[in-house]
């Protein structure tokens, strides 16, 4: 037996870097996925993480555990930089008893939440595990429970981003989605309540891990999936990028980038980009593109409620969050998920000091029984809410139709806009002309010999009146019409003076959102 204390810490490193053993690594390898030091390897800048609790252990003793060492407990956690920025991070390792979370498990991952949130820097949590580890019973429940209080004290006060990269189940599910973004690797990760036998035996639906609780299922249907990812190396090169727009915590200003190359040219072609016909759809990112620095965003939810774009991207350096409908998908109409995404991100926004941009194309909010027996009035006000709850510089482009109860939704200057601009072709009314004219003028056009034309008429007549951005803007709703050439500009000149902005709310415990 060896006694030299340097030769018994060498080989104690050694076993906690074999992991789980060479066929659990070649296992692991073999299914497309890194292994948890590889994930963390890749994620770190070279030679800057620090493990800790490299030599914890678990304690317990029902069916033979006491005889079975897990390294690590399952589990690699530290911390080190990215990109030269301090950020905290756990892995679960697979390889070592399916990275099942007992007791000091769930001790590793909470001491590094708690140093997080001290530190006030990201925390990051790779998710790759069983689930928990049935034979310590109470323990892993209590573990969870320990994880999850710990998502909500860290919620808003610093970023938390989890990677699905291999199975998570049951409770296990419940941290990342309390956590600010979720990022899945397509064919390797899935997250479900209970899995494809269990919903077999009680409903009799026939499906798989991947249709009921993969990426793409995640992606564009349950939007609990923020990102989804090709590889284990393609989610963390988005991690990065998404750290790139954001503070380290809630006291913080987002990094400003000295990269801001802009296009005049791509400016003056929005003097004629909005269709002649107020119908034709657009594609609502190609304005973004021409706008904000670098011609470039980047998106969460691209595949969720379409309908509504949520990104983030620079202007003038800036770090900034973008909310802008797109009328490609339902006309750009506001629906029940639609809501709920756009909230989100507006929250996550306001509690990381991150300006909101908002760009209005919206003729009203989608009808229909499917969405008022979904509770769309409960889950628009989400948006409403979340506006005007926002103390961060709020900004509004008004491109084109703004209508009805969806003009209040998107960042009105009655939910607390700062600076509203709109340009020439705006129309912000109660509703489309079309249908204003038929209430208003009923019974004279029915009354004409020729409805028809009597109608059209009285379409014209209306939009005269009110099918332009003018009333609103001599209401002082609207600040200033703009030439669509003219938006970098205004954006810019109005975020550098409004950067500094404070706003303070009444006193409170916290509001009750409408969720």
């Amino acid at each position: 037996m060896n006694t030299d204390p340097m030769e018994i810490l060498r080989e104690k490193r050694k076993i906690s870097l074999e992991m789980g053993g060479e066929k659990a690594l070649e296992s692991q390898k073999s299914k497309g996925k890194l292994n948890a030091r590889q994930r963390l390897q890749l994620l770190f800048d070279k030679d800057s993480f620090e493990e800790t609790d490299r030599f914890a252990s678990h304690r317990c003793t029902n069916f033979g555990m006491e005889k079975i060492e897990i390294t690590g407990d399952g589990v690699v956690t530290g911390y080190g930089l990215v990109n030269g920025r301090p950020v905290f991070a756990y892995a679960q390792d697979f390889t070592s008893m399916a990275g099942s979370l007992g007791e000091v498990h769930a001790k590793k991952i909470c001491k590094i939440m708690d140093l997080a949130l001290k530190a006030g820097v990201p925390v990051i949590g790779i998710n790759d595990s069983g689930g928990a580890r049935i034979q310590e019973g109470i323990d892993s429940l209590a573990g969870f429970g320990e994880i999850f209080f710990r998502n909500s004290a860290a919620s808003g006060t610093i970023p938390q981003i989890s990677a699905i990269m291999g199975p998570t189940a049951g409770g296990a599910v419940y941290s990342p989605a309390m956590t600010d973004f979720v990022f899945m690797v397509k064919k390797t990760s899935y997250m479900f309540i209970t899995g494809p036998d269990v919903v077999k035996s009680v409903t009799g639906e026939q499906t798989d891990s991947e249709n009921l609780g993969g990426a793409e299922a995640h992606c564009t249907k349950s939007g609990v999936c923020h990102f989804g990812c090709e590889s284990d190396e393609d989610a963390i090169e988005k991690i990065k990028m998404l750290l790139s727009y954001l503070p380290s915590n809630n006291m913080e200003d987002p990094p400003v980038s000295e990269k801001r190359y802009h296009d005049p040219k791509r400016s003056m072609e929005l003097d004629c980009f909005i269709p002649e016909n107020p119908n034709t759809p657009y594609d609502m990112k190609e304005i973004i593109k021409t706008i904000f620095d670098n011609h470039e965003f980047f998106e969460p939810h691209e595949f969720f409620a379409p309908n509504i774009i949520t990104c983030f991207a620079r202007l003038d350096g800036k770090p900034v969050g973008i909310i802008a409908n797109q009328p490609l998908y339902l006309a750009g109409c506001l629906d029940i998920d639609s809501s709920d995404k756009a909230a989100r991100f507006i929250r996550f926004c306001d509690s990381f000091n991150i300006p909101i941009i908002t760009i209005a194309d919206v003729p009203g909010f989608l009808p229909g029984t499917g969405q008022e027996w979904g509770g769309i009035i409960r889950h628009g006000a989400k948006m409403l809410w979340s506006y005007s709850e926002a103390t961060v510089p709020k900004l509004l482009l008004i491109t084109r139709k703004n209508y009805g109860g969806a003009y209040i939704a998107m960042s009105s200057r009655h939910l607390g806009a700062d600076a509203v601009f709109a340009w020439p072709g705006a129309e912000i009314a109660v509703m489309g002309a079309p249908g204003a004219a038929e209430i208003i003028h009923r019974k004279a056009i029915k009354a004409s010999e020729n409805p028809d034309e009597e109608r059209q008429r009285k379409i014209k007549e209306y939009q005269n009146l009110f099918s332009n951005p003018y009333i609103a803007a001599s209401r002082g709703y609207v600040d200033d019409v703009i030439f669509p050439s003219e938006t970098r500009e205004k954006l810019v000149k109005s975020l550098n003076i409004l950067i500094t902005k404070k706003e303070a709310r009444p006193y409170k415990k916290h509001g009750n959102i409408p969720l």
